[in-house]
């Protein structure tokens, strides 16, 4: 029982930071130096407010009207094709394409994408486009939820009327997997095909069966498992079968997520007697401690799929959390988020230099961006859309 409760506690991180509310909107910290100024329009007032929320999440542009280094037009010109105009302030034009996309939303997303992948002068990628999927309590009930990252196109996929956690996107975006208390009352994982919304069992053994996490090929799915007695990470196919158990402590183990090869998953154990990270071959082997050496507490893991070297992580700093960077080249640790109150549950963005958190207070909690480089944060979810909380990205 007292592993059981240990194991919660480093699911949920129970503890609040206990100041006074207020809606902090965009927390910036940035540089203006290290900025590039873009002047941003579209020719209809939903796609133009959209694309001026995009840039302004992204912490390598300041979206000015005047001083601006390009002038970036958008043109919806079909119910789902954008064309986009890029010029210097010059009047020398860059990039002149249309972009095909799901709806008007997805052709901006993807057509801001290509802008910033002109523009940006760091190879960086676009993560506009992408996907989330998270946990949604607008019906009163933790359900899962997918929608646009600037909460566009929100769909409620689970209607357990039960408690959800954690969805973890299948590499090429067709499944869900997740845990819930559905029928049974234990958690189990279950398994959604977005294309048919069918829900299959994925994996119910005796205990607890959650954190489950598709390797980058696809191929495996990490978890885990309470069966034997002790949460321990277990590694199975991605049909839920052929299930080996991956570590063999005396510890909790829980957060388990591949590094961008597959070869190994990094997680949380209180080996060292609190949360701390540890990575271990997937073959099997010795746990090796991630020397964060930055706090105490040190959980919710995350490998940055372009950088092999960088894990986030949320860690507890006095008494409340905030989302900190681990460096395998630098062999050290940073705190990259600089939220007034809880920043939990980060996930990288496919750039590798952004990613979403939960941001909580005292009333409820909503999907940030955060620019890691700069240290930029901006609210993604509507206030008045509920409680949203462990955000997933597609793609990666």
């Amino acid at each position: 029982m007292q592993n059981l409760l240990r194991f919660f506690l480093f699911c949920s991180l129970g503890l609040i930071a206990l100041v006074a509310q207020r809606d902090i909107g965009t927390i910036d910290v940035l540089s203006e130096g290290k900025t590039r100024a873009m002047r941003v329009s579209a020719n209809v007032a939903s796609l133009n407010q959209l694309a001026q929320e995009a840039f302004r999440s992204h912490g390598r542009y300041r979206v000015d009207s005047k001083g601006f280094m390009y002038d970036a037009r958008f043109e919806l010109v079909s119910p789902n094709q954008v064309r986009v105009v890029v010029k210097r302030s010059s009047g020398e034009q860059v990039l002149s394409q249309t972009v095909t996309g799901e709806n008007a939303r997805n052709a901006l997303l993807k057509a801001a994408d290509v802008v910033v992948e002109q523009t940006n002068g760091l190879g960086l990628k676009g993560f506009f486009a992408s996907k989330l999927a998270f946990i949604g309590e607008r019906t009163g009930k933790k359900e899962v939820y997918t929608s646009d990252l600037f909460y566009g196109d929100v769909k409620q996929i689970t209607r357990d009327n039960s408690q959800a956690l954690t969805p973890r996107w299948s590499p090429d975006g067709s499944k869900l997997i997740y845990t819930s208390y559905f029928r049974s009352g234990f958690p189990d994982i279950f398994q959604i095909d977005l294309q048919t919304y069918q829900r299959t069992s994925f994996v119910s053994f005796k205990g607890t069966n959650s954190g489950a996490r598709f390797s980058p090929s696809g191929q495996q799915v990490a978890m885990v498992l309470s069966g034997e007695g002790n949460a321990e990470i277990y590694v199975g196919n991605a049909q839920g079968r052929q299930i080996r158990r991956l570590t063999r402590t005396d510890s909790v183990e829980a957060s388990p997520c591949f590094s961008p090869d597959g070869r190994q998953v990094v997680f949380t154990s209180d080996a060292a007697g609190g949360p701390q990270l540890y990575t271990m071959s997937v073959s099997g082997g010795a746990l090796r401690r991630v020397p964060t050496n930055i706090s105490r507490y040190c959980a919710e893991p995350d490998w940055n799929r372009l950088n092999e070297n960088k894990i986030a992580f949320t860690m507890r700093i006095g008494r409340g959390y905030q989302v900190g960077v681990y460096d395998f080249a630098k062999r050290k640790s940073e705190q990259v988020s600089r939220a007034p109150y809880d920043a939990i549950e980060p996930c990288w963005l496919a750039d590798g230099r952004h990613l979403v958190y939960t941001h909580r207070d005292q009333r409820s909690s909503r999907i940030y961006i955060l620019d890691t480089e700069s240290g930029r944060s901006t609210a993604i979810t509507p206030a008045n859309f509920g409680p949203a909380v462990q955000a997933n990205v597609w793609p990666r």
